[in-house]
């Protein structure tokens, strides 16, 4: 078995001709040698995979080659240097270069030295290679590459000749794959081919990386479902048939299809920039000077055209704001699947089904009777296994489907038809046989009475965004308070200023064995007044009041608890000619006794008291 070689090694360009997407780099390194204007310090600076190693190892054999009779097979190898700086990144590796750099070299005019990732050396490091980079020998080249060429100091930027690299286009990459495959004997979809380069995000090295495992998946047959089926992606016929469906003011099957991409994995901040992104190239293809903008093939192109032209740049502009709003919204949203759903509904509410006009605000959802004859195709369900309890089953699948799209703006009832469950069949006699099967049919009649009672109350729902529904609902809330009011029977048995003044007081005991000092020195500033159901009470300042507000709550259910009477309440008034009184401690007690009478004070210590 012959090892194998990854699509990055095995095809990479060997010439300037063959590199991809850099024409202008090295269109200018040609000409450079041709004139004898090569600077000898270089810096190809770009993002990954776009081919700056490669160029630096191109230009490297090419130098050694200019005017000088050589061998075909000879690429000078032994005058070339590659150093990795992001383990060679210590000054001592960098002064080990510096001796090798004054050595001439035996073969060729020039010694290359390619120093890929430099911004990895350290600060010490870059000041031991200043003066070498400033005056190199006259043999000596340096290559210097890096991703990141805002971490390299200013004075080595200064000494270097800085070429940047560009993103790779979609187009080039794709027609660079597509090359790939027919000298691999892969039959690529178009299509397929353009999904794997927007999957690198401009890094060539990538897309073949990508296409490498796509090809180990699918074979020598590369199409598009087996490229989104491997990466993961969403193929743009799912944007294509959800922008059908917004079209269509077909709200349920837009909730049906996006479940659907949420069972599959698919992330849903993803298909939302996705959907924005497809609403933009409808956007695009409205004037045909823009159609350049799509990297697309013709296919995909012509089903652009063609659904762009159902469009009117109106519902495409309000389109692209509904959808980047939830886009902005996504990651702080608690519910996000809710907020994508909501966005598909408001999505496909923007256009009024009967005159096709934009309505206004942005947040309008079209009421359900709108779509009550949509065609809804649902997703493939496991076969029911056929038994007593079948039918209900289907039954009741059937009918939550037609209305489940019903429960976002109408009103329900809080009552339902609960079905027993199905139970395995006894073992009977041959004489209650009979009775059996007409019980079992009876229960049948009942239960499809119960189905139609059930069908009925659905086709008697009403949207809440009708008068009728609004007195609907407000009858409905009257009726579920009034069955409230006369199902809760609560005590309220009557009581003296007496009792309410010992619970006063056992309430405050119990503050005060708790070690909350403060509420209890406050609940016995003032003695509570009974008036019918409402006690009364009197503090000098609204600091105390609003102290005692706030465990309101708290007292009033003590209260109520222990004098069997739930229509308690109590009324605070701030009166600052109402004398403050303090809650004192045994040992202040004994103090004051003291002061009246020095003699307790002898006869705890006669006796030898603790205090």
């Amino acid at each position: 078995m012959e090892p194998f070689i990854v699509s990055a090694r095995k095809y990479r360009p060997e010439t300037f001709e063959d590199v991809v997407g850099q024409s202008a780099i090295t269109k200018t390194l040609e000409n450079a040698i041709e004139s004898n204007h090569l600077a000898q310090a270089l810096l190809f600076t770009g993002p990954r995979g776009v081919g700056k190693t490669t160029c630096a190892r191109i230009l490297a054999k090419k130098i050694n080659q200019h005017n000088v009779d050589y061998d075909a097979n000879e690429d000078f190898a032994f005058n070339i240097f590659e150093l990795d700086a992001a383990s060679n990144n210590s000054v001592d590796g960098i002064r080990e270069l510096i001796a090798q750099v004054r050595i001439p070299p035996q073969v060729g005019k020039y010694k290359i030295y390619i120093i890929d990732e430099v911004h990895m050396l350290s600060s010490a490091a870059f000041n031991a290679f200043l003066k070498t980079l400033e005056e190199p020998p006259a043999h000596a080249i340096f290559i210097l590459a890096t991703t990141e060429k805002h971490k390299i100091i200013p004075t080595i930027l200064s000494r270097c000749q800085i070429f940047d690299f560009k993103r790779i286009t979609v187009s080039d990459m794709r027609e660079h794959l597509k090359r790939i495959a027919v000298k691999e004997g892969i039959d690529a979809d178009e299509e397929a081919l353009q999904i794997i380069a927007q999957k690198a995000d401009g890094a060539l090295r990538d897309s073949l990386s990508i296409f490498d495992r796509v090809v180990s998946f699918s074979g020598k047959d590369l199409t598009i479902q087996a490229v989104t089926e491997n990466l993961n992606v969403l193929d743009r016929d799912t944007y294509f048939s959800m922008t059908s469906l917004i079209l269509e003011n077909n709200i349920p099957q837009l909730l049906i299809d996006y479940d659907q991409i949420m069972v599959k994995g698919f992330d849903g901040q993803h298909f939302l920039s996705g959907l924005a992104s497809h609403f933009r190239d409808l956007m695009v293809c409205k004037d045909e000077r823009t159609i350049v903008l799509l990297e697309l093939g013709e296919s995909t192109k012509k089903k652009y055209l063609e659904q762009s032209g159902k469009t009117d740049l109106e519902f495409l502009k309000t389109a692209i704001e509904i959808t980047n709003n939830a886009d902005l919204k996504y990651r702080n949203s608690r519910n996000q699947r809710l907020l994508v759903e909501l966005c598909l509904m408001q999505l496909a509410s923007i256009l009024l089904p009967e005159s096709g006009e934009k309505k206004k605000p942005l947040t309008y959802i079209l009421p359900a009777k709108t779509f009550e004859n949509a065609v809804v195709t649902e997703p493939a369900a496991a076969p029911i296994k056929q038994g007593n309890a079948a039918s209900p089953v289907a039954v009741q699948t059937s009918t939550a489907t037609e209305t489940s799209i019903d429960t976002f703006q109408e009103v329900e009832d809080n009552s339902a038809i609960n079905n027993p469950p199905a139970s395995a069949e006894p073992v009977v006699s041959q004489e209650t046989q009979v009775s059996t099967n007409d019980r079992s049919y009876s229960d049948q009649s009942s239960l499809e009475e119960k189905r139609r009672a059930l069908l009925q109350k659905g086709r008697k729902r009403v949207s809440t965004l009708s008068i009728q529904g609004m007195e609907r609902k407000k009858e409905m809330l009257e009726n579920q308070k009034d069955a409230t009011a006369s199902t809760d029977k609560l005590p309220e048995k009557n009581f003296s200023q007496e009792e309410l003044t010992m619970v006063w007081n056992k309430y405050a005991d119990h503050l005060k064995e708790r070690g909350d000092f403060i509420l209890s020195s406050i609940l016995g500033i003032d003695q509570p007044k009974l008036k019918g159901t409402t006690i009364h009470l009197k503090f000098p300042n609204a600091s105390m009041k609003e102290d005692l507000e706030k465990e309101k709550g708290q007292i009033l259910e003590f209260l109520k608890r222990e004098l069997q009477n739930y229509l308690i309440d109590f009324e605070i008034d701030v009166d600052k000619t109402v004398t403050k009184k303090y809650i004192y401690t045994d040992q202040d007690k004994f103090n004051k006794l003291v002061e009246k009478n020095p003699a307790v004070d002898l006869l705890r210590r006669t006796f030898n008291l603790e205090f």
